[in-house]
């Protein structure tokens, strides 16, 4: 390398924006001060003085322009496309079949990118400049994969397969503006893409605008017309464990996509994603895409409440002896009936069931009727199962409810210590560093590599590496095995203790009941019912606790779920209130 004869080249380095400039081997000017290599190269007569280097490789670098700086013309839509497309394939690794990218998302993008006016429509809404690169109509052709090309020049009404027809949109208003040339020369100015300005403004009345959590809700939905086996927490945990790329997914634009300014915005997130908030989504997305009812959930599929409810006994360790009495309340609810389950977008008042609150909230329910959990029965019982297990040391054990209480506190307090942990020590910070405008550029890439550095001495000094070990995916967080001796299994546990037999059939030894909610808010209030612990047992608040962080989900939530599973199960109950609460009324009219 030679620094003396490399003085004659000033232009500043686009990374660094200094003017100190060195030769590599093969001939071609870096930066001696963020070691950035350009494709510039040096004149050479004689060749000699650059050993090891072909003369086919001179001067290659003066034919090339800048068009990596510059990068390529893109809509955010493309940008929302390329995360979808690589969230498709991660669903993939993690065993889902193929057909949910090819086809069913496929299919729901192309129905959104026709809704929103944006492709696959007689007026699209970028008319003036670049169409937008869209979809093609084959999925076989892997248009999915034609990477960087994601999407093709289409703009005709063909989507018909979501069983929703395409419109003329004759005496249709334009959602969006249509820009001119010199307006499109701006947006690009204060943003990577040519419309982040325009579409961060944007807000029209019956168009549901995409962004980056609502990629989930089109992820979820693809799963569920699927029904492959993942509920909608098993998504967002994976989000999560990062099995599934949401935070920072722009990273996995290719390099000539430019992301800055008013992009930031659009793709950047710095929040997990909320159950709640991801379930609206899938609503409001099902909704607007006018999709038609999804196929049946019946018996044999995994979202069913009776296969639900088994996987999360075996999470949560309980006897699988449960399974039973979980299914009757299945079957006298009538939550197990294929038209419950079965999710209609189209329907007045079209909403998908949460599969996974739904199943363990019956399993509380079966709690309630076998052990109450009013901080009094639950010890009583256990004191019975103890002094049985000790006499009957051979026999099949008894399930004790103090016990489980006692393996379940520990476990549960580990594994939220861990995840709490794990959040507290996640980089928000992209690899891929943005800016606000292309004039800050090189100062926000200095500033990354300092940091980066930063870290690296630190990490040496203190003697450790900031790397996490990523997990491995599973459909389980709780592992039980009957070898460990410092964690009991109770899957084969009796309830023997809790059961009397009854003729042919078993029946509670409690024969006592407490309903989670006495009055349910009125149609117009936002929520079902209230939750404070403070009214409720220390027992019960476990429950809830339990099964709320195994899901992610808020406590208030599953007592929701409960209390609306005891309304179906206990509707003498309720209708006696009703009616004791109507004549006090008249009383006081009178």
């Amino acid at each position: 390398m030679d620094l003396e004869e490399a003085k004659e080249f000033k232009d500043r380095c686009s990374q660094c924006a200094a003017v100190s400039w060195g030769l590599t081997d093969e001939g071609k000017y870096y930066c001696t001060s963020c070691h950035n290599v350009t494709e510039r190269s040096r004149e050479v007569i004689n060749t000699e003085a650059i050993p090891n280097t072909k003369i086919q490789a001179i001067n290659r670098g003066l034919k090339r322009k800048r068009k990596l700086e510059k990068g390529w013309d893109w809509y955010v839509c493309e940008g929302f496309q390329h995360i979808l497309y690589q969230q498709a394939k991660a669903l993939q690794t993690l065993g889902v079949g193929p057909e949910l990218k090819n086809e069913v998302l496929h299919n729901f993008w192309k129905r959104y990118l026709q809704k929103s006016k944006q492709a696959y429509c007689k007026n699209p809404v970028y008319t003036s400049r670049r169409k937008t690169t869209v979809l093609e109509d084959n999925p076989s052709h892997s248009d999915w994969d034609s990477e960087p090309e994601l999407l093709s020049d289409l703009s005709c009404p063909s989507f018909v397969e979501s069983g929703a027809e395409s419109q003329p949109d004759v005496h249709t208003q334009k959602p969006f503006p249509i820009i001119k040339a010199s307006q499109s020369e701006t947006a690009s100015v204060c943003s990577g893409s040519l419309d982040g300005v325009e579409y961060s403004l944007r807000k029209e009345k019956g168009i549901v605008k995409m962004t980056v959590p609502r990629t989930l809700a089109f992820c979820y939905l693809s799963l569920l017309w699927q029904r492959e086996t993942l509920t909608l927490a098993d998504l967002l945990r994976f989000v999560e464990e990062e099995h599934i790329p949401y935070i920072n997914a722009f990273q996995h634009f290719p390099e000539e996509m430019k992301l800055y300014g008013r992009d930031k915005g659009i793709f950047a997130i710095e929040s997990w994603p909320n159950y709640e908030d991801i379930y609206k989504k899938i609503i409001e997305v099902a909704t607007f895409l006018d999709l038609p009812r999804f196929p049946d959930i019946t018996e044999d599929c995994y979202l069913h409440p009776n296969i639900l409810c088994m996987k999360y006994l075996m999470e949560v360790n309980l006897p699988d002896e449960m399974h039973d009495l979980t299914c009757h309340v299945v079957k006298v609810t009538g939550m197990g009936e294929v038209d419950f389950l079965t999710f209609d977008p189209i329907a007045k008042k079209g909403k998908t069931v949460k599969y996974d609150v739904q199943a363990v909230a019956v399993i509380v329910v079966v709690l309630k009727l076998l052990f109450l959990l009013d901080d009094n029965l639950e010890w009583s019982l256990s004191n019975i199962a103890e002094k049985y297990n000790e006499k009957n040391e051979e026999d099949k054990p008894w399930f004790d409810f103090r016990k489980w209480y006692q393996v379940m506190k520990t476990a549960v307090d580990e594994k939220k210590q861990k995840w709490e942990e794990a959040r507290a020590k996640y980089l928000w910070k992209s690899e891929k560093p943005l800016y606000h405008s292309a004039i800050d550029r090189s100062v926000v890439y200095k500033r990354r590599e300092m940091v980066v550095s930063l870290q690296k001495q630190f990490s040496t000094l203190v003697g450790s590496t900031p790397t996490v070990e990523k997990q491995s995916p599973s459909s389980f967080q709780f592992s039980w095995t009957e070898e460990g001796s410092d964690r009991t299994c109770f899957h084969g546990h009796s309830l023997q203790g809790v059961l009397k037999q009854k003729g042919q059939s078993l029946m509670t030894k409690n024969s006592l009941y407490w309903l989670s909610t006495q009055k349910f808010c009125k149609s117009y209030c936002k929520h079902v019912t209230t939750y404070e612990e403070s009214n409720f047992s220390l027992s019960y608040q476990f429950i809830l606790n339990l099964f709320s962080f195994l899901l992610r989900i808020k406590t208030s939530l599953l007592h929701e779920e409960v209390s609306l599973i005891e309304k179906r199960l206990f509707k003498a109950k309720y209708s006696t209130t009703k009616k004791k609460s109507s004549r006090s009324r008249k009383a006081r009219k009178c």
